[in-house]
């Protein structure tokens, strides 16, 4: 299989689409429904849902369906690129979510390898075969993150989605130079998403297609700029990297390091600081929550450190 015929156009700056949790920890899907009418007013590339930060592993299967349907709907009604999550970590319930989310039509549908027990690379394979077969000619991402029970190699990664012809992209977590090096040797056919914060170096290393972005939690629209002037001026905008890199680097990974805060906790302080849409810092019980205080402390520094994704739109 070329390159030619595995690539998939699906590119850019993905924003995640965030649960907004109530204090009794069900979900406000009137703030979810706003919170899709401003990233979709944001103009980012695409909107996704059920990532790690969407909280895939903490809902009903009547609230997955809810989520999708909402989403599906105001996406098409206004012309914006759309990704479901049907991920899971048990096999069957995320077999079962992929073939409800078939009939939305979505542009690509994002799936995780079971987790519970790490899978081989033959069982990989036979897993993804299955899911090509019910996704029904929609293109998959497998999405294979730092945190999984298996993080994949480029060279097993190429191994595995090489076999099934419907995994057009990968999620993952990008590396130093020499993964880099392995990722252009084995990968080259597919479209890879690296960390957001990362993605003008995966962009300038010819490697990065695009990213389901942390960055868009912290400003859809600016990581919007930020995306499109990697076509233009990628010396710019590895400047820019830079500082997110630091801002992330001093201000945000702490929480996690230092206090046992999850990605999606991050995430979620993220969008706070940001301050752009009606999400809030609450994660699903039992998963701790950042005190959004936090989150007022660290805007003025945010606004400081890159002011370039807090500009108005031009």
């Amino acid at each position: 299989m070329t390159l030619q015929t595995r690539r998939h156009p699906i590119a850019g700056n993905w924003a995640t689409l965030l649960l907004p949790i109530a204090d009794d920890d069900s979900i406000d899907f009137t703030a979810l429904a706003r919170e899709i009418d401003i990233l979709i007013d944001a103009r980012v590339d695409g909107i996704y849902s059920n990532g790690t930060a969407g909280e895939f592993h903490n809902q009903t299967e009547a609230e997955y369906d809810r989520i999708q349907e909402m989403l599906a709907g105001r996406c098409q009604a206004a012309g914006m690129a759309f990704v479901i999550g049907a991920c899971q970590p048990d096999p069957v319930i995320m077999l079962a979510r992929l073939r409800r989310a078939v009939p939305l039509k979505p542009l690509a549908i994002q799936v995780i390898l079971p987790d519970w027990w790490p899978l081989t690379n033959q069982e990989a394979i036979d897993f993804l075969k299955r899911v090509s077969e019910a996704a029904d000619g929609i293109p998959l991402i497998l999405y294979n993150p730092p945190h999984a029970k298996r993080v994949l190699s480029p060279r097993d990664l190429s191994e595995v989605c090489r076999s099934c012809p419907s995994v057009v992209g990968i999620k993952l977590a990008d590396g130093d130079a020499e993964w880099y090096a392995e990722a252009r040797a084995h990968l080259s056919e597919f479209s890879l998403f690296v960390p957001g914060h990362h993605l003008a170096t995966g962009m300038n290393a010819g490697v990065a297609a695009g990213a389901f972005s942390n960055v868009a939690c912290l400003s859809p629209q600016g990581a919007q700029a930020w995306t499109d002037m990697m076509r233009t001026d990628i010396e710019a905008a590895l400047s820019i990297e830079k500082r997110i890199c630091a801002f992330m680097d001093d201000h945000v990974v702490p929480f996690r390091r230092d206090h046992g805060f999850s990605n999606a906790a991050l995430d979620k302080l993220l969008a706070a600081i940001g301050n752009w849409g009606p999400v809030g810092t609450r994660l699903r019980w039992p998963y701790r929550s950042i005190d959004g205080q936090n989150a007022e402390t660290l805007r003025e520094t945010a606004h400081a450190m890159i002011p370039e994704l807090f500009a108005p739109r031009r």
